[in-house]
């Protein structure tokens, strides 16, 4: 039962210049292939998603990100999951840096200067929060539709989850760590916050938190803080940024332990010696005897002189990739029910079985009734029409299909905003009226084909 993932990170679409651009063209193609045939050979023979680390485009640039979900569409296809399972977070170069206000640096110098406490001041004010968050502007386009938006509180965010044994689940959280980032910080001189509201991730009976966030632990200034609630509560924390992969288990205490695995870069500005083409395939499993999650990392590195991807045997475990963590959660839940003799395999599970990918609801996003904003579910079609709807529509068809199945209230005077137009999204989803929403995407990309031929 164990849930495979490509691990991509720090892919940099939009760095290319003069002739760079065909060989960087050329290993976006080359990860593609090794991606698929890696995963071929494994025993479930398909992957269940994408994880990306931050670093997706270069400068937050609109046409970079439309080069990027070309891509993932590609690989995602090649690997054979959904073109809507990608987990994915910011990094440092996914905000457009000249969307920043003088305002907007005076309160990152403000937040610098200081620490968590001017960092809370600051984001607790709903116009100096909005202020940071505009240059995200075109991350947030692409992002909300493959339903990892940015959490508009900067909260963590989490909505997915996948069962790797019986009633042993993995979860996905995403940490925003490139808020505060302005193009000069430092990790010897840590100045980024990840911030109290952000760091306090959840914990479940059952489940094992996977954390993913742009920047290592050793970037903020409030480290200290967050590393205590990682080892904590997340059993593996993943991050991109520094282009050097590398992983670590650390025993937090018997029985509990955290990997802390950093990516190298899928596309770094040029390969050498120190920094090459790098991605990981990650295998998430469950093993029963000792009732700890297991990870098992392909690492794939560039062959220069071959010209493709290969087996990375000195990175991430080498050649002896498989880790055992010990994992709290998973024994609070019980013991796990015996598989029947006729299922199990070596580790206990049924290695053909497809894990179960499950949607749940954002934690701590509530409606105007103070509840937990209610979520569709097992609606057919409904993550793809979710990602077509945000990444592959403008914002004025958007607008004009809320306007015509009469989503938007004829007394509010509320502003059009990502985050209404994802409310009115699911109400009408939850109002079954998907498949007018998907007739309607359908009709408006088509025309504007024809305008555009």
């Amino acid at each position: 039962m164990a849930a495979i993932f490509v691990h991509v990170s720090d892919i940099h679409f939009g760095q290319e210049r003069d002739h760079v651009v065909h060989i960087h063209d050329d290993v976006k193609k080359e990860l593609v292939a090794d991606a698929a045939e890696v995963i071929a050979n494994l025993p479930s023979g398909v992957a269940q998603g994408i994880l990306v680390t931050g670093d997706i485009a270069y400068s937050g640039k609109a046409e970079q990100y439309e080069a990027a979900g070309k891509w993932l569409d590609t690989l995602a296809e090649a690997i054979g999951c959904p073109i809507h399972r990608v987990q994915m977070i910011p990094g440092n170069h996914d905000l457009d840096r000249d969307k920043l206000s003088i305002g907007g640096g005076k309160l990152l110098d403000f937040i610098r200067a200081g620490g968590p406490a001017e960092y809370e001041k600051v984001i607790s004010n709903d116009h100096d929060r909005a202020t940071l968050f505009s240059r995200f502007e075109e991350y947030g386009r692409f992002c909300i539709g493959y339903n990892c938006g940015l959490d508009e509180e900067a909260k963590y965010a989490t909505n997915l989850r996948i069962e790797v044994g019986p009633e042993r689940w993995i979860r996905f959280v995403r940490l925003n760590s490139s808020l505060l980032c302005h193009g000069e910080e430092r990790d010897d001189q840590p100045e980024l916050v990840m911030g109290e509201r952000q760091f306090v991730i959840p914990r479940h009976a059952g489940e094992e938190n996977v954390v993913l966030a742009h920047h290592p632990l050793n970037w903020y200034k409030d480290a200290a803080d967050v590393r205590q609630y990682v080892r904590s509560r997340a059993r593996v924390f993943i991050s991109g940024h520094e282009h050097n992969p590398k992983v670590n288990i650390d025993e937090v205490n018997e029985g509990c332990d955290v990997m802390m695995l950093a990516a190298g870069a899928a596309v770094p500005f040029r390969s050498n010696e120190i920094y090459t083409f790098t991605y990981n395939i990650i295998e998430f499993d469950w093993e029963d005897g000792t009732d700890s999650l297991v990870i098992t990392i392909h690492p794939r590195a560039w062959n220069p002189a071959k010209t493709c991807f290969e087996a990375d045997d000195k990175r991430l475990g080498g050649k002896d990739p498989r880790f055992t963590l010990g994992s709290p959660n998973f024994k609070k839940i019980g013991p796990a029910p015996a598989a029947p003799a006729k299922e199990a395999d070596v580790g206990g599970g049924d290695a053909a079985a497809e894990p179960i990918v499950e949607l749940v609801p954002a934690e701590g996003v509530e409606d105007s009734a103070g509840e937990t904003a209610p979520m569709p579910r097992d609606i057919d079609g409904y993550e793809l029409a979710l990602l077509r709807f945000f990444r592959d529509l403008y914002e004025s068809e958007r607008l004009k299909i809320l306007v015509e199945l009469d989503a938007l209230p004829a007394e509010s005077n509320e502003r059009m905003s990502q985050g209404l137009e994802r409310r009115l999204f699911d109400w009408l989803a939850r109002e079954g009226r998907l498949p007018e929403m998907i007739s309607m995407i359908d009709r408006l990309i088509g025309e504007r084909k024809e305008r555009d031929a």
